[in-house]
Order: C-alpha cells, then sequence, then structure tokens
C-alpha cells in the first residue's frame, strides 16, 4: 500500500507560515471572515496526519485537541513525550516505510515536514491558501530543495476576507 500525501496550509502573502517565535495569529484571527474554505471537507478524507515537533507544540495550544480520530505521526529527533494520541518518529525514511504500510491519505503539516517529504519525492498535492497579510519575517513555508518540483496548476478561489487559496498537483 502506498499513501498520498496533501499539503493544506496557509501562508501570509510574503510566504511565510508563522512568525520567528511560531505564532500564527495573523492566520488564526481571521476566522469567521475567512468563511469556510474547504478544510473541513479536506481533513474529512484524512486517515493520518504528520508534522513536526513545532506543529505538534503549537496544537497543544488550541485547548481542545484538533486532531480528534485521526492518526497523528510526529518527525522529530528530539521530542519527548508521553501523549498516547501521537507516535514520534526519529527518521524519515521509517516514517515513510511506517506510512506505506498503514496510512491511506496523510496529511503532511510544517514547514521542515512539507519540505522533508518534497526532497523525498513524496507529496502528491498542496493547497496553499494565501492571507492577505505581510509580516516581513518569519518561518517560510518554502526552502531550499536539490531539485525543481513541478507543480500543475489545479485552480484558485477567492473566499472571505481576501483569503486566495491555490491548489497543485505535484507531477
Amino acid at each position: 500500500m502506498t499513501f498520498i500525501a496533501s499539503v493544506f496550509i496557509g501562508v501570509s502573502l510574503d510566504g511565510f507560515i508563522a512568525r520567528r517565535d511560531g505564532d500564527i495569529e495573523w492566520l488564526t484571527s481571521r476566522g469567521e471572515k475567512a468563511g469556510e474554505y474547504g478544510y473541513d471537507a479536506f481533513i474529512a478524507g484524512i486517515d493520518t496526519i504528520v508534522m513536526g515537533r513545532a506543529t505538534y507544540e503549537t496544537g497543544l495550544t488550541f485547548g481542545a485537541w484538533p486532531h480528534e480520530g485521526k492518526r497523528v505521526e510526529v518527525l522529530s529527533r528530539t521530542l519527548e513525550t508521553g501523549d498516547p494520541r501521537v507516535t514520534v518518529h526519529r527518521d524519515l525514511d521509517a516514517l515513510i516505510d511506517h506510512l506505506d504500510a498503514t496510512a491511506r491519505h496523510v496529511y503532511v503539516d510544517g514547514g521542515q515536514v512539507i519540505r522533508s517529504f518534497l526532497r523525498a519525492g513524496r507529496v502528491d498535492d498542496l493547497t496553499i491558501s494565501t492571507v492577505p497579510v505581510l509580516i516581513g519575517s518569519g518561518l517560510p513555508l518554502f526552502g531550499e530543495l536539490e531539485r525543481d518540483v513541478d507543480l500543475e496548476h489545479l485552480g484558485t478561489e477567492v473566499f472571505g476576507a481576501g483569503l486566495v487559496q491555490s491548489r497543485y498537483a505535484v507531477r
């Protein structure tokens, strides 16, 4: 069995997924203004979520666990957790082998993990929601890659609060 890996993420207009300290208030404060922008339908088709330590720790600040009913795999060399809701993996190759054996549709979340999956050639599609705000500096969605990643544009939609969402297939 080979899994499908999808990215669904919000970025500032200048390409950041969070401020340097990990703050995403500029994204979460849009709330009702943005309306429903496809996340509910997207997450309904996901059985496994893969994220890095920082994304996991951000999720812990949301109050209620945001990934109820999903398997959650965390890729981290340093995270020590007794959290029974997650499985921690130290190595990307071992994680991918595990996902190949257990997952059907994987949500890849967090900048470093997304870049790792792109470098490994294991991202199938990306949905990028651009928020109309410039934050000036922060954690970028994309970084260095060893090779070009060709994308096919599948569509773009404009939502409330000026949120622009584009979908791409990885060729």
